[in-house]
């Protein structure tokens, strides 16, 4: 079963990791990791949530996963000395620590982390092969429930909905389908008052449950 970094670590390696760097925000939407580029760092994701996308050889994006505080992104390139192979884009405003590449494997060698942190990475690939195996095989409506379902999981909850500052054009990218398509799907959720577009652009999540059901997810 995937466990988060900070779980996999304990929390004592996991506060020591973040004291490696300051803590800093970064906005909803924002592009904390770009595909292509050197490992020159690790982020640590204190709190909020991100999505880890990929582009394709016709230059549409695809999600991969979503991550949620208590993660590590960009760790595998920094440990292989190879240029990032996805992208990490902010679901939410975000706290993140920003560690530098050669203090992070310094920590790594002196705590003798590689075994666990390739295991973890194992465990991500597996994670990302499901992810896949639905966008290609699923209707819209279920991968848009199911996209959502992993933004509630991770996303920084707040009273009894969650809010997820993604457009409409960016949830379309995510699953591989076109905006009408992704418009279609959401149109009885917004008429159920399941789902509402907030004013400053993204959605207002208040019935995940509902959604699933109605997308026909088995629950």
């Amino acid at each position: 079963m995937y466990q988060p970094h900070a779980q996999a670590l304990g929390d004592e390696l996991w506060s020591q990791l973040k004291e490696l760097a300051p803590l800093r925000t970064r906005p909803a939407r924002s592009i904390l990791l770009r595909e292509g580029d050197s490992g020159t760092h690790v982020i640590l994701l204190a709190w909020g949530s991100a999505v880890i996308t990929r582009t394709a050889r016709n230059g549409e994006r695809m999600l991969l996963a979503v991550r949620g505080a208590g993660e590590l992104l960009g760790e595998l390139a920094v440990l292989d000395s190879q240029p990032r192979t996805a992208s990490v884009l902010a679901a939410e405003k975000c706290g993140v620590h920003v560690i530098p590449a050669v203090d992070f494997l310094k920590f790594v060698e002196s705590h003798d982390l590689l075994s666990l942190l390739l295991q973890h990475a194992i465990a991500r690939v597996r994670e990302g092969d499901a992810v896949r195996v639905e966008l290609a095989t699923s209707p819209v409506p279920v991968r848009l429930a199911s996209a959502l379902e992993r933004l509630c999981k991770a996303a920084t909850m707040s009273a009894s909905f969650v809010t997820v500052r993604l457009t409409q054009t960016e949830l379309s990218q995510l699953i591989g389908a076109s905006r009408n398509a992704v418009g279609a799907a959401l149109k009885p959720w917004r008429e159920r008052g399941w789902i509402e577009t907030t004013s400053g652009g993204g959605l207002s999540i208040r019935n995940i449950s509902a959604i699933q059901s109605h997308a026909g997810m088995t629950l």
